[in-house]
């Protein structure tokens, strides 16, 4: 069992920001005894805690009683993660990191261990972006039956719009785009004709090499809605591979074409998803500091 204390990486604590609400600052000076009070229940050994780690959650990698490597995970509370267990249960290791126990109280998830510093984007472009829409065609499952307790598309996007509105009104020049995203998320979720258990925060970086199947998904924060949703983000992925090679708009909507053709997606919705989440990330990162980063995307989406 472990002895030397637990510090939460810097990492985690910086994108927490300066005045985390109070639920999460006792969440943070919880963890090193939350941590250790797993470790001891489960029969865990820690070996360290994954830095730099990710930004909304802690990972220890520990072993279990029989020697198994495996990863000891605790989300920041409120950020979403609340379903990541039941989502995970679900789809019992297909296609995503397997579920090994869970604790409701603390929201600890002990996982299988994969290799948490190869993800696809350790791939070229081309490479990434097939494996990727392997990855994710398997995660597209039918919804489970009676309350499942998912949240929808409609409910998740629908807040977004005072946000992307607020963020909009920072960066006069994109309100056009801003106002043409507004639309396409009143009218995207109530025109589908399809319904998926979607990852909901899918994209490369959440793939991770594995020892039961070469790569599998990380990290998801479920919803109910179309896959041509979770499919706009590998279209944004890694975008700027393309704004730095010439013909970029041609290339993106190659890019659309060609995942919606090899995922039968319908072309149009991807774009619209596509642009739509552009345009939401665009104005949310400018508005938050990252101005070069935030127009860049806001250039994007008019490549669509």
């Amino acid at each position: 069992m472990a002895t030397a204390p637990v510090e939460p990486p810097r990492r985690l604590v910086n994108s927490l920001g300066s005045a985390p609400a109070a639920p999460v600052r006792a969440w943070l000076a919880a963890l090193p005894s939350a941590v250790q009070e797993r470790l001891d229940a489960w029969g865990l050994t820690l070996e360290r805690v994954d830095a730099p780690g990710g930004r909304s959650s802690l990972v220890a990698l520990v072993r279990q009683q029989d020697g198994t490597p495996a990863a000891l995970k605790f989300p920041v509370p409120g950020r979403s993660h609340a379903q990541e267990a039941a989502v995970l249960r679900l789809w019992d290791g297909w296609g995503a990191v397997r579920l090994l126990r869970a604790d409701e109280a603390s929201g600890a998830l002990l996982l299988e261990r994969l290799h948490g510093a190869v993800s696809l984007r350790s791939l070229p472009s081309a490479k990434a972006l097939l494996e990727a829409a392997g990855t994710v065609r398997r995660l597209w499952v039918a919804p489970p039956g009676g309350d499942h307790g998912f949240e929808t598309l409609s409910g998740r996007t629908e807040e977004s719009v005072e946000a992307l509105r607020t963020a909009g009104a920072l960066t006069p020049a994109a309100a056009p785009l801003v106002e043409q995203a507004a639309e396409l998320r009143r009218a995207l979720p109530d025109s589908a004709t399809e319904e998926f258990v979607l990852h909901g925060a899918f994209r490369q970086g959440k793939v991770l090499a594995g020892e039961r199947a070469p790569w599998l998904a990380v990290g998801p924060v479920p919803v109910i809605g179309e896959r041509a949703y979770d499919l706009a983000a590998l279209v944004t992925d890694r975008f700027e591979d393309l704004a730095a090679g010439s013909g970029a708009a041609a290339a993106t909507r190659r890019r659309v074409a060609k995942l919606a053709e090899s995922l039968e997606v319908d072309r149009d919705r991807l774009r619209d998803w596509t642009l739509y989440r552009a345009v939401a990330a665009g104005v949310r990162e400018a508005a938050s500091g990252d101005r070069r980063h935030g127009e860049l995307l806001l250039e994007f989406a008019t490549w669509l």
